[in-house]
């Protein structure tokens, strides 16, 4: 196996982070845009299945967490997937999940930004989406401290904006619970891709993990925090789609371009929407920001091992940040967010961050359990669930993605030959 330290010069990054500090990071990454966004196209896919997509998302979700976190508390360092899988499975495989996690998770970014334009003023989307780039690129050069605290207030805000969506449309007289029925719409295929392109909203787990070298006791910290993040992060997002069903129903839902909004109408607080629509884009805030930190933690990691330019390794003196990784992480989503449209990569994102969490089960089933080595049903269950869902999304969404993975995976080969010569 290729064991790679920090290169020399280029510094370690200091353990400031607490339990509630990585709890709050994971809350931020999960609860964001996806909840606004996901569930009306789940809904498009699944019918009335779509409670069951959410629960296997969950449970793919679940076995992924529980991987990341015994492999982050064994390899307690920044980068993630890249870093177990090469430490697991040998340097390519680490590079593969680096390389579908860094081009991924940078569309997705993009996305994001662009989203909380949409909301905050559709007319100006993409010269919003740059600002919030440009303001949350700095917030993570000044520490990734204060990042936490401003995705404390970002949670928060969120967590009572849903809280306010919940109760009003359970509290309306016009919600029907028959509508949570099982109909004959419900089909394996449709249940599936919903259930692929809801994990897209609950894969932010992955972030504790990836600042595994700023946690303090890792190996207790980490296998906490990742748990109860995405154990309130399922019940969150489980009210809320119970909510929106009983309210607007599976048809309903899968017609409207932003349901959670359409449902406070339809609950007759039409004055409760722009509340909402506020609320969706500061979670998608969040989301970039949380993005942002894991984006830049796997290029400084790639960077170190120089599968990336290695100028990206420094490590800032004073801030103890990655600050030429987050500012070209940064520049590139901006560039992006300026010239493009990327509300639609939530099928492209889903399929290389389930590509990334194959390799993360893959290398969990390689521990002892010494290491700390999860059940075995997890891993299992965990890789045959994210290459399941991963060729179960649309089409196009799949044959991007293969085509990225394919081109990274030429890419490494080039590299390769070119050392050795």
């Amino acid at each position: 196996m290729g064991t790679s330290g920090i290169s020399a010069g280029t510094g370690e990054l200091k353990r400031h982070l607490g339990m509630s500090d990585a709890v709050v990071i994971g809350l931020g990454s999960m609860i964001g845009a996806g909840v606004f966004a996901a569930l009306a196209p789940a809904a498009r896919a699944a019918g009335s299945g779509l409670l069951i997509g959410l629960g296997l998302a969950a449970l793919v979700a679940y076995c992924n967490a529980t991987s990341s976190a015994r492999l982050a508390a064994r390899h307690p360092r920044s980068g993630g997937t890249y870093v177990y899988g090469r430490e697991q499975l040998g340097d390519f495989m680490g590079y593969l999940a680096g390389w579908a996690f860094v081009v991924g998770k940078t569309a997705s970014c993009a996305a994001m930004a662009l989203t909380v334009g949409t909301y905050a003023w559709p007319g100006r989307a993409h010269a919003v989406a740059v600002a919030v780039v440009v303001v949350l690129t700095a917030v993570n050069y000044a520490g990734v401290q204060k990042s936490a605290w401003v995705t404390r207030g970002i949670v928060t805000v969120v967590l009572a904006v849903l809280a306010s969506v919940v109760a009003v449309c359970l509290a309306d007289g016009q919600g029907r619970a028959a509508r949570l029925d099982i109909g004959t719409d419900a089909t394996v295929a449709g249940v599936l891709q919903a259930a692929g392109l809801l994990f897209f909203a609950f894969a932010g787990y992955a972030r504790i993990a990836t600042l595994g070298e700023e946690v303090r006791d890792p190996e207790r910290t980490i296998p906490r925090a990742v748990p109860v993040a995405l154990g309130i992060t399922l019940a969150v997002y489980a009210a809320v789609a119970v909510a929106v069903l009983v309210t607007l129903g599976p048809e309903g839902l899968a017609r409207t371009a932003d349901p959670l909004a359409e449902a406070v109408r339809v609950a007759g607080v039409p004055g409760l929407a722009p509340v909402v629509r506020l609320g969706a884009a500061v979670a998608a805030t969040g989301s970039l920001l949380a993005l942002i930190l894991g984006v830049s933690r796997t290029t400084l990691a790639m960077a170190r091992d120089r599968h990336l330019p290695h100028v990206l390794a420094a490590v800032h003196p004073r801030f103890e940040v990655p600050h030429r990784a987050e500012l070209a992480v940064g520049a590139v989503v901006a560039v992006l967010a300026a010239t493009a449209d990327l509300r639609g990569t939530i099928g492209f994102s889903s399929f290389g961050v389930l590509v990334y969490y194959a390799v993360a089960n893959a290398s969990a089933w390689t521990l002892t359990p010494a290491e700390g080595r999860p059940p075995r049903i997890v891993p299992i269950l965990g890789t045959a669930g994210c290459l399941t869902l991963a060729f179960a999304l649309p089409r196009a969404s799949v044959l991007w993605g293969a085509a990225v993975i394919v081109a990274g995976a030429v890419a490494y080969g080039l590299r390769r030959a070119v050392t050795r010569s």
